[in-house]
């Protein structure tokens, strides 16, 4: 029997076919307005793909949670639990913003950018009122459970599902058959998850060939020197990251490393940390972390724990300041962070949600909002590299938790698990009506 390719290397094949069909439409047809229409065609896979991804995100992230919560027994574990994961993901958040605004201070990729620079009174059309803490404290409450799922609010929806988790687990006996029942619908979604992956490699492909059908490669070259930059404070980030993780877990977190390759890759791909987020629950089974901890931490982490995204925002405020040459002094910038650290809570781990969130800084320090013109050719691009650090963070963040509550297996447990985990797999596929 053949021993079939890992998913990991046909998203790897995907990114690459992807690139090479993406730049046969772009140098093909040299009227812009053909290659976006015909890479408006082609990115109908991989929207339909993220689509599928959010009508599973809701139901899960409240099965999973719900279910990790009730089986945690009561709520003093639930506000352990929650506080420690609190505390990583601001210190987490913290870290990245501070690495973001040294990197753009030491790089400097916005001066000397030798491209012309948008009309100061342009706009990049971004809704940016919503921003503010009022409203994210009002928003953080769903006035309706049923809007909340509907309008894919995760943060809502985990709002709502720690009240109904902690009133199952007060409750006891009485809710077992509820508990049950969910528990059951958390294993549906993930099945329906397993199945909705299998276009992975498709979606990825799609989106890489929109992008550069688009684009084409020439805005590379054009953004190098900037998008090195970012990428080069990316790779200082993961450094941390993994650093952090080496401190808490040891040599094992090189191990989750491996295992959240395909996650990794495919927020890559997609853009969307959303799209990982199925793939990193099961690389996080794997790794020995148990799925109480794992679904009660990964749904906060996608509100509160986006590394990249947070990285990328102080960033991207100074590369438009320096560009607009707008000198910004120490105590500014440290401002800037620090409204930073609350405006960006409960940014959704989607395309582009982190624009929102720089142009409402942008317009707080009077820097030109037209700036964010300048990166919008690149920034999916740049997005990319965002969605997959947040899944590496999250990833990171979920297994020290685990450590620290004691609910991770040892390795060699680990290893058994996985092992039980592979045989079920296999038995699902073989026999998909029994299953």
């Amino acid at each position: 029997m053949k021993k079939k390719l890992p998913a990991a290397i046909w998203i790897l094949i995907a990114m690459v076919l992807g690139i090479f069909v993406g730049y046969m439409i772009f140098t093909s047809f040299p009227d812009k307005k053909a290659a976006a229409q015909i890479a408006g065609y082609v990115s109908i896979v991989s929207d339909v793909f993220l689509r599928l991804i959010k009508m599973l995100i809701g139901p899960l992230v409240f099965s999973t949670l719900v279910v990790g919560i009730a089986h945690m027994g009561d709520a003093k574990s639930v506000g352990r639990v929650f506080g420690k994961s609190l505390g990583w993901f601001f210190t987490a958040s913290l870290i990245s913003l501070l690495i973001g605004l040294v990197m753009a201070n030491l790089l400097k990729p916005g001066e000397n950018l030798g491209l012309p620079l948008p009309d100061i009174g342009a706009s990049a059309n971004l809704a940016t009122a919503k921003f503010t803490l009022k409203d994210f404290v009002s928003h953080l409450v769903p006035k309706s459970f049923a809007e909340a799922m509907a309008n894919n609010e995760i943060l809502q929806i985990v709002v709502f599902s720690m009240f109904f988790g902690v009133a199952l687990a007060s409750l006891g006996d009485k809710a077992k058959t509820l508990v049950a029942a969910i528990d059951e619908l958390s294993h549906a979604m993930l099945k329906i998850t397993g199945y909705v992956m299998k276009l992975a490699p498709l979606a990825v492909l799609a989106a890489m060939a929109a992008t550069v059908a688009t684009n084409g490669l020439g805005i590379l070259l054009k953004f190098a020197v900037f998008m090195g930059d970012f990428y080069l404070g990316l790779f200082v980030l993961w450094g941390v990251l993994i650093l952090a993780g080496v401190s808490f877990l040891g040599r094992r977190v090189f191990k989750l490393m491996a295992l959240i390759k395909e996650a990794f890759l495919l927020s890559f791909a997609t853009a969307s940390s959303e799209a990982a987020y199925p793939k990193i629950l099961q690389a996080l089974d794997r790794f020995g972390v148990k799925r109480k901890i794992s679904s009660f931490v990964m749904p906060m982490g996608y509100s509160f724990n986006l590394d990249g995204s947070m990285m990328y925002c102080t960033f991207a405020v100074l590369f438009i300041a320096q560009a607009y040459n707008i000198h910004m002094p120490l105590s500014t910038q440290i401002t800037m962070l620090l409204i930073l650290m609350l405006t960006s809570k409960g940014m959704a781990g989607v395309p582009r949600a982190s624009l929102v969130v720089i142009a409402a800084t942008l317009n707080h320090f009077d820097i030109p909002e037209a700036g964010l013109l300048l990166i919008l050719g690149v920034d999916t691009f740049l997005d990319m590299g965002r969605s997959a650090t947040n899944a590496v963070g999250n990833s990171i963040a979920t297994a020290v938790v685990a450590k620290w509550e004691g609910q991770l297996l040892s390795e060699s447990d680990a290893e058994v698990n996985a092992k039980a985990l592979d045989e079920e797999a296999a038995a699902t596929l073989a026999h998909p009506a029994h299953a």
